[in-house]
Formats: structure tokens, C-alpha cells, sequence
């Protein structure tokens, strides 16, 4: 066969491959079309309904002071989980430096491979110290921690009893699991003793609640909580993301502020807000539940290990809190000034006595608005509005940090008031 007659044998194969696949190809780009189409439509009617969430550009350190791309000056920082200004903490920093130049950036691995190093098991020993639990297991956040405990724990044969405004990391670890989920209205004693009662029947009982509510500042009824637990049976779970480092006399969070310590059997939090801001997350509870969940949770199992300067960084903010709580102790006068200032001049907030101090507006419009106006005057706050929030209660929440003066405070007060005469929300 002639070397022409040899290409055009090869050649007419691959012409029918393309062309019988271009109906193929035109169906495909048909489906993306379709999709981008679905998804531009969903992008503009968040736009329209005014609950876009932009993210500002930070282009410092985070702080009680920050510095924001697009403004002049330093900005005054009110809506970080911030709370003891450690996550620049000059001792917090350094002791991520040293543990970046001994360990090294990461472990490229799952702890039981090669990824549990000597500062993991030191955390987690510290962690189970300042909670007074028997053990620590840290994952990569505390969602991944709520992810993972719910299904190891709890099988067919048990029951959940979940407070309705839990966080969705809760929410979504709960239906991970196969227990028989009962949702109780939000911190009322009588229905969850309705669905206490309802759960009899089951093997285990496990009553789940924030011990902060992250979005109103309000503080779960613990002590009721755990009265009805123990007349039913139950067990009880708090998530102390909002809590953990500044509530209670020590800091060790609501179930200290409100006595029950002993009454409480789990406990996960963070290390991404109070205890240095960087990243992870912790369960603290029995040995023997620790030790299955090093066994069985997912997101611990198929997730690399901590990095170490996160570990490390970690690690100092907790023996800070551990050697004096001072700071912690310094959060109430800084919180209730801001409050009473603010319903002073006729704003509604939230809440109580807890650092987050939501702005109750009710339109998400107003709230992104007002919001914006603020950073003009130097303050950053951001607004809040669905689905973070439940429809028509869109507000600013404000967090106070240990690291504010009375001065950031009080200017604070003042460019609401300006803002909010603006914006006809006060007169």
C-alpha cells in the first residue's frame, strides 16, 4: 500500500470520530449554558434582594485596628471573633514562628499515618485542662468536629434532641447520623422536656444546644438543660465556639459562668476566635468516646493533620488563659459600656450581657447600607441578613474584643448615631 493511500486509511477513522462526536460536544456546552444560566439567575436575585455578601480586602494584621483596601487610615475592627485580641498577640505570633522553624509548615498527612507530632498531643493534652475533661481530639474546625461526632456517637437505637437555631455545622453533623432527631424551640425548657419524654424509648439520649448563640448573643438555659438530662436519662452537648477563653470567671466558657461543669458531658469549640483566630477545631469529653472518634470520624480520619504554626499558636493563647484570666475578666465592662450606650441612643440590641451585640435593623438593605456608611466614618461592621439570619431580622452584629479601648468603643457609639439618623433608624 502507497504511503497516501496508508494516511487517508487513518485519517477517515479519526474524521468520523469528530464528527460523530460533535453532537456529543454541542450537548455539553448546552448543559453548561444551562447551568450558568441557573446560577446568574440565583446571583442577581441575591443581588436584588439586597443580601450580596462582599468580601472586603484586609491588608494588615487582624486587630482591633485594621487596614482595609480602599479606605485611608486605620479602620477600627468591630465584627471579628476576636474576642482577647490574641491573634496578634506578639507571644501568640512567636510561638508560630518557633513552631514553624522546629516542625516544619505542614505534615502532608492524616494523624494516624505520619501526622500526629508531639505539639498535636501537648494541645490536646492543654485543651483537656482547661476544660476539665478527660481528653481532646482537634480537627481542622470546629464544623469538621460537629461533622464528626454526631454519627460516631449516636446509631438508630438513640435519639438527638437539637435546640431549632443550632449552629448548621450542628444541624448538618446531626443528619450525618441515624438517631431518631427531635428539634426542641429555641431554649424552651418545656418543649424539650415534651421531647424528652417523646425519647424514652430510645437507648441514649443526647440534649445539643450552643452554649453562646452566635447570631443574638444569647446563652443557652445550661442549668435548666441539664436538670431535665439527668431526670431523662440524657446526656448533654454543647458547641462553645462563642464562649470558649472569655465566659466564666476563668474563661472556660458558659458551662463555668453558669456552674454545670461537671453536669456537661461533651464539649467542642474552636481555636479560630478566642484562643488565637488562626484555624481548628476540638472535641473534649470522655476518654473512651475520644478514643472512638480517633477511630471512626471522618473528618478526623481523612483530613491532614493541623499545621504546626497553627498548633503552636494555639497552643500559647491557651496557656496564656491558663496562667491568669485577666483578660478574659476585662471583656464585661467593655461589652456592657458599648450596650448601654447604644440603647441609650435608641438602637435595639440583641442579647444580653455577651460581646456580640447584634443591631437589630429587620431590612437587609438597611443592614448592608448602614454597614457600608460606617466604614466611611472608620468603623468596619458588616451586615447580616438570610440565610445567615431568619428573614426580616437583618441586623449589624458588632463584637466587642478585649483588645478595644473606651475611646474605639465610644467612637464606635458615635458613628452609629451619626448613621443612624442618616438612615432614620433613630431620631
Amino acid at each position: 500500500m502507497s504511503l497516501g493511500k496508508t494516511v487517508r486509511s487513518l485519517v477517515k477513522p479519526v474524521r468520523g470520530l469528530l464528527v460523530s462526536s460533535e453532537p456529543a460536544l454541542k450537548r455539553s456546552y448546552a448543559a453548561v449554558a444551562e447551568a450558568k444560566a441557573v446560577l446568574e439567575h440565583e446571583l442577581d436575585t441575591i443581588r436584588a434582594a439586597g443580601t450580596w455578601k462582599a468580601e472586603r480586602i484586609i491588608t494588615s494584621k487582624q486587630g482591633a485596628q485594621i487596614d482595609v483596601e480602599g479606605s485611608r487610615g486605620s479602620i477600627l475592627n468591630f465584627c471579628a471573633n476576636n474576642y482577647l485580641g490574641l491573634s496578634s498577640h506578639p507571644e501568640v505570633m512567636q510561638a508560630g514562628i518557633d513552631a514553624l522553624k522546629t516542625h516544619g509548615a505542614g505534615l502532608s498527612s492524616v494523624r494516624f499515618i505520619c501526622g500526629t507530632q508531639d505539639l498535636h498531643k501537648n494541645l490536646e493534652q492543654k485543651l483537656a485542662e482547661f476544660h476539665e475533661r478527660e481528653d481532646c481530639i482537634l480537627y481542622a474546625s470546629c464544623f469538621d468536629a460537629n461533622a464528626g461526632l454526631f454519627e460516631v456517637l449516636l446509631g438508630p437505637d438513640d435519639a438527638v434532641l437539637s435546640d431549632e437555631l443550632n449552629h448548621a455545622s450542628i444541624i448538618d453533623g446531626i443528619r450525618l447520623c441515624r438517631a431518631k432527631r427531635l428539634r426542641y424551640k429555641h431554649m424552651d425548657l418545656n418543649d424539650l422536656e415534651d421531647k424528652l419524654k417523646e425519647a424514652q424509648s430510645s437507648r441514649m439520649r443526647l440534649v445539643v444546644t450552643d452554649g453562646v448563640f452566635s447570631m443574638d448573643g444569647d446563652v443557652a438555659p445550661l442549668q435548666g438543660i441539664c436538670d431535665l438530662a439527668e431526670k431523662y436519662g440524657a446526656m448533654v452537648f454543647i458547641d462553645e465556639c462563642h464562649a470558649t477563653g472569655f465566659l466564666g470567671p476563668r474563661g472556660r466558657g458558659t458551662d463555668e459562668l453558669l456552674g454545670v461543669m461537671d453536669r456537661v458531658q461533651i464539649v467542642n469549640s474552636t481555636l479560630g476566635k478566642a484562643l488565637g483566630g488562626a484555624a481548628g477545631g476540638y472535641t473534649v469529653g470522655p476518654k473512651p468516646l475520644i478514643d472512638l472518634l480517633r477511630q471512626r470520624s471522618r473528618p478526623y480520619l481523612f483530613s491532614n493533620a493541623l499545621p504546626p504554626p497553627v498548633v503552636g499558636c494555639a497552643t500559647r493563647a491557651v496557656e496564656l488563659l491558663l496562667a491568669s484570666s485577666e483578660i478574659a475578666q476585662s471583656m464585661t465592662a467593655k461589652t456592657m459600656r458599648f450596650r448601654n450606650k447604644m440603647t441609650q441612643a435608641g438602637f435595639t440590641i440583641a442579647g444580653s450581657s455577651h460581646p456580640i451585640c447584634p443591631v437589630m435593623l429587620g431590612d437587609a438593605r438597611l443592614a448592608s447600607l448602614m454597614a457600608d456608611d460606617m466604614l466611611k466614618h472608620g468603623i468596619y461592621v458588616i451586615g447580616f441578613s438570610y440565610p445567615v439570619v431568619p428573614k426580616g431580622k437583618a441586623r449589624i452584629r458588632v463584637q466587642i474584643s478585649a483588645a478595644h479601648t473606651d475611646d474605639d468603643i465610644d467612637r464606635c457609639v458615635d458613628a452609629f448615631i451619626q448613621t443612624g439618623r442618616k438612615h432614620r433608624v433613630i431620631s
